[in-house]
């Protein structure tokens, strides 16, 4: 977890200013909590929630590491457990910069726009009865 930690606080807090009370929660007790690692440390995490709708989120990588397909194994991971575990559908809050990559993952929006944390958000949504991503 410490791993994950350190990825999210450099990702939301240092790069996007996400302020701390609002990047840590105590869903994080009962996650679950994928990481992609470079052999030596983290440099990716995800996590599923499972709060009345499971929700992936906390999809953080860090800035050197990104647009190598990371955050796609990331969501593969979370999905495969998602489905392990029953689930049907999966939820998320996209930063909207980064909403075709959820696109390309079979993810499509589900509502209008928000902001959350002061970041621009689309909330997606993806069927676990379609072929993996």
């Amino acid at each position: 977890m410490e791993g994950a930690l350190a990825v999210r606080h450099e990702v939301f807090i240092v790069e996007q200013g996400v302020p701390p009370e609002l990047e840590r929660d105590d869903a994080d007790d009962s996650a679950v909590h994928v990481v992609a690692g470079d052999g030596t440390s983290v440099v990716g995490t995800a996590r599923l929630t499972r709060d009345g709708e499971a929700r992936i989120g906390r999809v953080a990588v860090l800035p050197g590491w990104r647009r190598r397909g990371i955050a796609g194994l990331l969501l593969a991971a979370l999905e495969s457990e998602a489905r392990r575990l029953g689930i049907e559908e999966l939820s998320l809050h996209s930063q909207t910069y980064v909403q075709a990559l959820y696109e390309r993952h079979g993810y499509a929006v589900t509502g209008p726009g928000f902001v959350e944390a002061g970041i621009d958000h689309v909330p997606m949504a993806k069927r676990l009865d379609q072929p993996a991503s």
